[in-house]
């Protein structure tokens, strides 16, 4: 590894650990010629995701999008950052331990609020009337009274 300050070709790591379930690994590193500490962050790469959405576009999943649309439901809940990305990553570890190349922006939809209905009730009825659309009240009632 090549230190970004002097451009020197040998570093020591000095500490490493392991972040989204092993998914991450955090490396603490320091240069041998100018003592100079950074840090680097290895992961795996993997192949595309692809979501299709109900008009039939497919576009690439993007895990931030995934949990902008967590966060949105969670506002002014008491849910925290970490918490919204551990769903957000267990859902998108899910997805790919399936070995799966595309899914359909349904099913994730429904992996999204299985995963709020167990972290918070009421961000999983916010996404839930906004996901499905509701028209009517009876419609919005019903899947409360599911949640009893």
């Amino acid at each position: 590894m090549r230190c970004p300050f002097c451009n020197y070709h040998d570093t020591k790591v000095i500490d490493s650990r392991t972040r989204n379930g092993g998914r991450t690994i955090r490396r603490r590193r320091e240069c041998l010629k100018c003592r100079r500490r950074f840090t680097t962050k290895e992961h795996v790469e993997h192949i595309p995701l692809w979501v299709v959405k109900r008009d039939g576009r497919r576009e690439e999943f993007d895990p931030k999008k995934l949990i902008r649309g967590i966060q949105f439901a969670c506002i002014k809940r008491p849910v925290s950052v970490a918490k919204i990305e551990e769903m957000a990553f267990q859902i998108e570890f899910e997805l790919r331990d399936k070995g799966i190349e595309e899914v359909e922006s349904i099913k994730l939809g429904e992996a999204i609020m299985k995963g709020l209905k167990k972290l918070d009730e009421v961000a999983f009825v916010r996404f839930a009337s906004v996901y499905r659309n509701f028209q009517v009240k009876e419609e919005f009632l019903n899947e409360v009274k599911h949640l009893k």
